[in-house]
C-alpha cells in the first residue's frame, strides 16, 4: 500500500504523519513553534518530517505533502504571502527540496483539509462539497463536480474575507469592516459575548482569571447552560454563521457543507440552530437540498489531505474511487 508524509503547518504548531492510501494516520511527530522567522520554522518541519520518515522504515514513502497558511505558488511551493507568519515571497518549497530527495508538494493548508474530507471524510459520497473551518478565523474549500477548485491565483475558498456586515460589524483582521471571519469564526464569537457585556452588568461570563482568558468553548458551554449573556452572544453568532452560510450555498450549491474547525465541536447544539435559519435564507436553489454536517477528520484533515496531494501528485481532486 503506498504512503506518503501529510504535514499540517500552523501558526504555533507543526505535525507530520505516515498516511496510507486509505486515509489513515499511523505514525505521528509534533513540535511547537514559538519563533515565525523562516529558519526556525523550516528547522521545525524539517524535524517533524525526519521523524515521520525514520518510522516509516521503508521505500512506500511516495512523496511528502505540506499544508501552510496563506496564499502559495503551486508549482514552487512559494508561500507568496502568509498573514499567520508574517511572511512574504518565502521559498518553503524550494528550502525542504533541498533537504529531501522525496518529491515535495506544497498547498494551503485549508484546500489540503478540504481534499482530506473529500476523499477520506464527511464528502466522501458527494461530487459537489465544500469544507468550512471554523476556528480563530474561517478557511475553507470548494469541491465543484469532483474537482478541487483553486481559482486563478490560488485563492478560491477564501470564504471567511466575504462581506457579511459592512456597517456596524466588527473589523477583520485583514483590514475590511464585517468580514464572515470577524463575525463567525471562534473569535467572533468572542467577540459578539465582549460588544454584548455592557447589556449584563452582572454577567459572570467575563469574570475568567486573567491567565485564562475567555474562549468560544466556554462561551457555548454556559450558553447551552443556561447563561443570559452567552446565550445572546451565541445567537448572534448563529445569526452570522447562517448569513455566510447560505451565501455559500448561492455560491456554489454544494450537496453538503461540512464544519470543521474548534468551534464545531458544538455539534448538534450548532446545526440544530444553524439549519432552520439557513434554509430561511436560501432562495435561489431548492430549500433542503444542501446538508450542514460537522467535519469527520476533526483536526487530521490538514495532514491527510496534504498527503492525498503528495500521491496524487498535487492538489486536484478527483472523484474517489467506489
Amino acid at each position: 500500500m503506498r504512503r506518503a508524509i501529510g504535514v499540517d503547518l500552523g501558526g504555533s504548531h507543526v505535525m507530520a504523519a505516515v498516511v496510507d492510501e486509505n486515509g489513515e494516520l499511523h505514525e505521528q511527530h509534533e513540535q511547537d513553534i514559538d519563533d515565525h522567522s523562516p529558519a526556525a520554522v523550516f528547522a521545525a518541519v524539517e524535524n517533524v518530517i525526519k521523524g515521520a520518515l525514520g518510522d516509516a522504515k521503508d521505500k512506500s514513502i511516495v512523496g511528502i505533502g505540506i499544508g501552510a497558511p496563506g496564499n502559495i505558488d503551486p508549482k514552487t511551493g512559494t508561500i507568496r504571502y502568509s498573514p499567520n507568519f508574517g511572511w512574504t515571497n518565502i521559498a518553503l518549497g524550494e528550502t525542504l527540496r533541498s533537504k529531501f530527495d522525496a518529491p515535495i508538494f506544497v498547498a494551503n493548508d485549508a484546500r489540503c483539509a478540504t481534499l482530506g474530507e473529500f476523499v477520506h471524510g464527511a464528502g466522501r459520497s458527494t461530487t459537489n462539497f465544500a469544507l468550512l473551518t471554523l476556528g480563530t478565523g474561517i478557511g475553507g474549500g470548494i469541491i465543484s463536480d469532483g474537482q478541487l477548485l483553486l481559482g486563478n491565483q490560488m485563492g478560491a475558498g477564501e470564504f471567511g474575507h466575504h462581506t457579511i456586515r459592512p456597517v456596524g460589524g466588527f473589523v477583520c483582521g485583514c483590514t475590511k469592516i464585517g468580514c464572515f471571519e470577524a463575525q463567525a469564526s471562534g473569535t467572533g464569537l468572542i467577540r459578539h459575548a465582549l460588544a454584548l457585556a455592557p447589556s449584563f452588568p452582572r454577567s459572570k461570563l467575563l469574570e475568567t482569571p486573567r491567565e485564562k482568558p475567555l474562549g468560544s468553548k466556554a462561551i457555548r458551554k454556559a450558553a447551552q447552560g443556561g447563561d443570559g449573556h452567552a446565550f445572546a452572544a451565541w445567537n448572534n453568532w448563529i445569526e452570522d454563521l447562517s448569513i455566510g452560510l447560505s451565501n455559500v450555498i448561492a455560491f456554489v450549491n454544494p450537496e453538503v457543507i461540512a464544519l470543521g474547525g474548534g468551534v464545531s465541536s458544538a455539534g448538534d447544539y450548532m446545526l440544530e440552530a444553524l439549519r432552520p435559519l439557513v434554509e430561511k435564507r436560501t432562495t435561489m436553489v431548492p430549500r433542503n437540498t444542501t446538508r450542514l454536517v460537522t467535519a469527520l477528520l476533526g483536526n487530521d484533515a490538514g495532514a491527510v489531505g496534504a498527503a492525498t496531494m503528495a500521491m496524487r501528485g498535487g492538489l486536484i481532486a478527483t472523484v474517489p474511487a467506489t
